[in-house]
């Protein structure tokens, strides 16, 4: 691993200041998706990005509010390059990061992530088949998540939100009885739920 120096800790700092263009309460450090600030020469520098998911539109602000931020601080040239890998994920979420979202009402999401290989539960491809070995004419269908209303499409991931140990606390409240009102909310990477204590909608980033 190399050490940054000096000035690429401070033009990672500068760089790292820039907030979220969907999520402002949250700098791009405080989400993780810059990774690094490499000086290329006197007054150059290539900075390594890591979209939240492949093909997230919110890239192209990112990349340009950096380029703007390096450049008032006396960079003559900034290239931004997305890096892949590894890829993002919410466990990538600062500490501070969590708390400015928990103080903003948005539950955080939970660290669920362990090094290695991420299990997937596929769902039936349509009523009366299911995915697998199993799946033939005679196969019965997969009985669905408890509170689903409809089988999930092919390849899809079951949600974690209710089968996790920790629970989903209430951002308001603190509670941790709370109940899911929908699989998204204002953006797709959060669900919207209810505290049972508080009576209080609230969003949640899902983990990822």
């Amino acid at each position: 691993m190399v050490t940054p120096t000096a000035l690429e800790a401070e033009l990672f700092a500068v760089a790292g200041s820039v907030p979220d263009p969907e999520l402002p309460v949250l700098t791009l450090q405080d989400l993780g998706v810059l990774r690094a600030v490499r000086l290329r020469d006197a007054d150059a520098v290539e900075v390594e990005l890591t979209p939240t998911y492949t093909g997230c539109p919110a890239v192209e602000a990112m990349s340009q509010d950096i380029e703007r931020a390096l450049r008032e601080h006396g960079v003559r040239e900034v290239t931004v390059r997305t890096v892949l890998t590894p890829a993002w994920s919410t466990d990538d979420i600062s500490a501070e990061g969590r708390r400015k979202l928990r103080e903003f009402g948005i539950a955080p999401p939970r660290t669920v992530r362990d090094p290695g290989p991420v299990p997937l539960e596929l769902g039936p491809t349509r009523a009366g088949r299911t995915v697998g070995p199993t799946a033939g004419p005679t196969a019965r269908r997969a009985a669905p998540e408890p509170g689903a209303g409809h089988a999930l499409p092919a390849g899809s991931a079951t949600a974690a939100d209710d089968r996790q140990p920790d629970p989903i606390r209430c951002p308001h409240c603190g509670c941790a009885d709370t109940e899911l009102l929908s699989r998204f909310s204002s953006t797709a990477c959060k669900a919207l739920r209810r505290c049972l204590a508080c009576r209080e909608p609230f969003d949640h980033f899902k983990e990822l």
